[in-house]
């Protein structure tokens, strides 16, 4: 075989070889935006915020970040979170979620608080009959599946009452309930580690047992 031609040769191999490997890396890449999904945006602290500060779009900013990586709470705009104040205080660049936000009273002078009772703040999926201040709510928590079981979507709390409710992330409502305390930090754990939670407004005088706690169904139906 003519030099000339073992050159030609190992040349055009050269370039094979690096169409496979080109192709190998757009694949793994495909595949890893695939698993982390689209880029999303996240509201965070533009500065130090202080315990019981009032937050306004100037101290907020907005970065992008992987779907999956996106916090639970968390807010796509500043603008929705205008007027709100924060419970303790937040670190420049921390992102901002409900559990940052102090428990807010609605425009209609909601009653306050009783013994015992919390204000329990949870994004949750926004419905074509949206919760108003006043109305009472069912709350369903549906969970990520295991080791390949279906997840399972519960009737967590019934008949609780709506506080507040303002826009949060796109599709999504942040409502404050009036809870007990045990409620509250259940509802604490479900906005962390649950895959989503949904309120179901109920009927004007509907009685609790209309719709009693504890029903639990799994995407296998």
């Amino acid at each position: 075989m003519s030099r000339r031609r073992r050159g030609a040769l190992l040349a055009g191999l050269a370039l094979l070889l690096g169409g496979l490997a080109a192709s190998d890396v757009a694949g793994r890449e495909a595949a890893l935006r695939r698993e982390l999904g689209p880029l999303v945006d996240v509201v965070v602290a533009r500065e130090p915020l202080a315990a019981g500060s009032r937050l306004t779009a100037a101290r907020l900013g907005v970065r992008r970040v992987p779907a999956r990586f996106a916090p639970r709470g968390g807010f796509a705009s500043a603008e929705a979170l205008d007027g709100l104040r924060v419970r303790a205080a937040v670190p420049a660049g921390t992102d901002v979620t409900t559990a940052a936000l102090a428990p807010q009273r609605s425009p209609g002078g909601a009653a306050a608080l009783r013994r015992g009772e919390r204000s329990a703040d949870v994004a949750t999926v926004a419905s074509a009959q949206a919760p108003v201040p006043g109305s009472r709510v069912d709350v369903l928590v549906t969970r990520e599946g295991r080791g390949g079981a279906p997840g399972r979507t519960t009737l967590a709390i019934a008949d609780v009452e709506v506080l507040a409710t303002r826009p949060a992330t796109e599709g999504r409502v942040l409502a404050s309930l009036r809870v007990t305390v045990r409620q509250a930090v259940y509802l604490a754990a479900a906005q962390a580690f649950a895959r989503e939670i949904r309120l179901l407004p109920r009927p004007p005088g509907e009685r609790r047992g209309a719709a009693a706690g504890g029903l639990t169904v799994t995407e296998a139906l």
